[in-house]
């Protein structure tokens, strides 16, 4: 079935949307975070875990299971979702961030993409067309289309032409699209130019996909910066369809994005971080290798409902972290993962309740300890 969003509510003060996302595997409330699951597992985590998270979708990527272990094993698996026993829907990105990541700007031509890959340094050559035969053989719940995500800044010459190359490439994933099965989204470009997001978001639209992203973000430009790019794609977005911006999962990101209208978010930061010993608190990050914690026998946070929390101490966290035991990672993982999925559980609250700003404020208070966070936090996207 394809995707549908519904339009529940809007907050009176902002763009923010309460809404419902029905899917293969069930209906799920937006404002939502989902984990990224890059292959075909989110890093440490089980499908149980998952569930018990209550997360939705999860992300998987395109590129990387292009790579290995190769689309068509996964299609004689069964698909995505009986390859890796996850029973909730998936979405697959379209190896477009890879394209920013990994190929040179004379490397992108008409026709798709050359570039080597990160294992061995061979070379590949990605289309739109071959992303989406790609995407149809994983059988996730939602494709994307295949886009080129040009960096930050770009001269408002390359950003056009850049922008004009995407359409054309959106169509022609498109024409070939052919998993009854799956949705397919479309991919607004233009960088932080407000004509050419608009008219971006205006053409793709036309093409009627199934839900929109807002894509080019969260690649090096300042918080205020990426703010404005997303305002400038959701004022021209169906409202009857899902919006979803793409790889952002800092917190204030996440407020900031559904103050101006977005549903769905990913990134991998809440486990890259937890790999380092990191975990989301309400009053900032922080290190569980630091010292203090040594002889703290409280959870990561007090009124978190995750598995880590419920049943663990900073104290013990920090001698599985400082020991470099597996264990300690996949706690703060579980508990990060939560802490993300437990603030859009509230911002869903605040939209039902029209106090966002409110909450915005307090959590920026508690969070950052100032407003001048805008000032001097640049954003940036991880594998």
């Amino acid at each position: 079935m394809k995707v549908k969003y519904n339009l529940i509510n809007e907050e009176k003060n902002t763009k923010a949307r309460l809404g419902t996302l029905e899917t293969n595997y069930g209906t799920y409330e937006t404002p939502m975070f989902m984990p990224v699951g890059t292959r075909a597992t989110v890093k440490g985590i089980t499908p149980d875990e998952i569930y018990d998270i209550k997360s939705g979708i999860i992300l998987a990527n395109t590129y990387h299971l292009w790579l290995r272990p190769g689309p068509d094993l996964i299609e004689k698996a069964g698909g995505l979702h009986k390859f890796m026993n996850y029973n909730g829907p998936i979405l697959t990105d379209s190896g477009g961030f890879q394209v920013f990541s990994l190929a040179r700007p004379k490397d992108i031509t008409e026709e798709g993409v050359h570039f080597k890959s990160h294992i061995d340094g061979s070379k590949l050559f990605l289309t739109p067309e071959k992303s989406i035969e790609i995407q149809n053989k994983l059988d996730s719940d939602i494709a994307m289309s295949f886009d080129e995500c040009p960096g930050y800044p770009s001269t408002y010459e390359y950003m056009e032409k850049s922008i004009e190359r995407t359409l054309r490439w959106a169509k022609r994933g498109k024409d070939v699209f052919n998993n009854p099965r799956q949705s397919l989204f479309g991919i607004v470009q233009g960088g932080e130019y407000p004509d050419l997001r608009k008219r971006s978001a205006i053409e793709t639209s036309k093409m009627n996909f199934d839900g929109y992203s807002i894509g080019g973000t969260s690649v090096g430009e300042t918080k205020e910066v990426m703010y404005k790019m997303v305002e400038y794609a959701t004022a021209y977005l169906p409202e009857d369809k899902v919006r979803y911006l793409m790889g952002v999962g800092d917190p204030i990101d996440i407020i900031e994005g559904v103050i101006r209208g977005v549903d769905i978010f990913d990134c991998v930061l809440p486990t890259r971080i937890a790999r380092h010993a990191n975990a989301f608190t309400k009053y900032g990050k922080i290190n569980l290798k630091n010292a203090k914690f040594k002889e703290d026998f409280t959870p990561i946070e007090e009124d978190c409902d995750c598995y880590a929390c419920k049943n663990f101490t900073r104290a013990y966290i920090r001698h599985l972290v400082t020991l470099d035991e597996m264990l300690g990672s996949r706690l703060l993982s579980i508990h990060n993962l939560r802490f993300l999925t437990r603030l859009t559980e509230d911002l869903r609250e605040c939209i039902k309740n029209d106090n966002i700003l409110e909450y915005r404020d307090k959590f920026i208070k508690n969070y950052y300890g100032d407003k001048e966070y805008l000032n001097n936090k640049t954003t940036g996207q991880g594998d």
